[in-house]
């Protein structure tokens, strides 16, 4: 049995050996499993600042370059844990509820949730445009549990 790591959301450090053009340093992918075989996969589209996955995967069998990939916290919400400034002059309070996504290249980006006066919903609003964030800061994030509603 292979030692390879959990499914989730990972950045590439270094290129796979032998589909490098595929899978290059400095990348998003996510690691699944289907019918116990592992695999990694670029993200396809992305939608509300959540990416979207798809054909194809391409089989994890190497240990070593596994051990490569930096985990990454899942997109969702979470709440910041310390106030964030900006060179303009804004800020966003600690403990503010942001939705984290990812750019193609791995890096977390925060989008603050907002709460539009001109709205009769009683709902929060996630902008197109994010902050991006260093690998700090998403390790300092809190999981906000905040749930999909199907309709």
């Amino acid at each position: 049995m292979l030692d390879l790591p959990d499914p989730g959301l990972y950045r590439t450090t270094a290129a796979m050996p032998g589909n490098e053009a595929g899978f290059p340093a400095g990348v998003l992918v996510y690691l699944g499993e289907k019918n116990g075989q592992k695999f990694v996969v670029r993200p396809g589209r992305n939608t509300n600042n959540r990416w979207l996955w798809g054909d194809p995967t391409t089989p994890l069998r190497s240990p070593t370059w596994a051990k490569t990939l930096r985990h990454l916290p899942a997109e969702g919400y979470y709440v910041l844990p310390e106030e964030l400034r900006f060179e303009s002059g804004g800020r966003w309070l600690k403990n503010a509820i942001v939705q984290l996504g990812y750019s193609a290249e791995g890096r977390g980006i925060l989008f603050v949730a907002e709460q539009r006066d001109t709205s009769s919903d009683n709902a929060l609003y996630f902008s197109d445009r994010g902050m991006i964030v260093d690998d700090g800061m998403l390790d300092r994030l809190t999981w906000a549990p905040i749930l999909p509603i199907r309709q």
